[in-house]
């Protein structure tokens, strides 16, 4: 089933069934061995978030108080390139995403019972037509979202393991966070949390 929540914002709810997400999950695990979670921390106050990240793809997302939100070769703690991004996460991209040329990034967030995202826009790639893909694995996430503009009115949604999010079009800048999540809610980690997988491309074709 395929919902369009705004325009250009498309949820796809079960898009990884049980038997696909064990898999995904086996390569992402693989990617976290290979790149280690970091904490990133806040560019201005150097604040942690309560996310673990790390990345894979040619780029990977990564944030400090030394250089700010920027895209990056290699992983800032091993000085290693990041690992390939693995066929089974770049199925949404392809199936779902529906951008001719593929992601240079999966930024991999680990949530813990207790982590938040608050209200954000994806605004740090150059290639702004490209849409963001966001699949979910493990505790069910609620997940806010809004328009373009900080203040306005926001709706709520709660992601479970292997629904996967569009953001693009005219809502590829929509300010959008995980209020909470819902400790328990899924045995696929074999622990509480949450992992997000968010698929982007960075650069200009």
């Amino acid at each position: 089933m395929r919902t369009e929540l705004a325009p250009g914002l498309i949820y796809l709810p079960g898009f990884y069934d049980r038997a696909a997400q064990a898999a995904l999950l086996a390569d992402i695990r693989a990617v976290m061995a290979e790149a280690p979670l970091f904490t990133p921390r806040m560019p201005r106050t150097g604040q942690p978030f309560s996310v673990r990240m790390t990345n894979c793809g040619p780029l990977g997302w990564v944030s400090d108080v030394q250089g700010g939100y920027r895209y990056q070769p290699r992983h800032p703690q091993t000085d290693q390139p990041w690992p390939a991004i693995p066929a089974s996460v770049l199925k949404a991209w392809e199936e779902a995403g529906g951008y001719q040329h593929p992601p240079e990034a999966c930024l991999v967030n680990l949530y813990g019972p207790q982590a938040r995202m608050g209200l954000h826009q994806d605004r740090d790639e150059a290639d702004l037509a490209a849409p963001v893909v966001s699949i979910s694995l493990g505790d069910t996430g609620l997940f806010r979202f809004g328009g373009t503009s900080r203040g306005g009115g926001t709706k709520s949604l709660k992601l479970q393991s292997g629904d996967v999010v569009v953001i693009g079009g005219a809502s590829r800048l929509a300010f959008h966070g995980i209020d909470r999540i819902l400790a328990g809610s899924s045995t696929l980690l074999g622990e509480p949390g949450r992992i997000n997988l968010t698929l982007r491309r960075v650069t200009v074709p």
